[in-house]
């Protein structure tokens, strides 16, 4: 695959506890449906069923390509332990060619 063919993305979401985001990013790397996945933590503010609530979580971004989006969202989907899991995805406008490139080498092509 040339590198300038390769639409990327990021696909952020969060979880719970260490032990679930090393389960998402094993389950997505497994199927090579990311080429990388950054893990860290965050403090998270948010109202859920009418109620105020601040918690630790940890962020995931995981770097795959456009068009693997729909698999990524249900690998997640699957793996995850919150009724309503955040799953955003971001698209890449710009970047190094040579990361690019490597993300559409190392990820599925189905």
């Amino acid at each position: 695959m040339k590198q300038a063919e390769v639409e990327a993305c990021v696909v952020i979401t969060t979880c719970a506890s260490d032990e679930e985001a090393t389960v998402v990013a094993g389950a997505l790397l497994d199927a090579q449906l990311a080429a990388c996945i950054q893990v860290t933590d965050i403090q998270s503010h948010y109202v859920w069923q009418g109620k105020r609530t601040t918690e630790p979580e940890k962020l995931l971004l995981v770097k795959t390509r456009m068009a693997l989006y729909p698999q990524v969202e249900a690998a997640i989907l699957a793996a995850h332990s919150y009724d309503v899991p955040e799953v955003i995805c971001l698209p890449v406008a710009a970047g190094l060619a040579a990361y690019l490139g490597w993300i559409g080498e190392v990820t599925t092509q189905a």
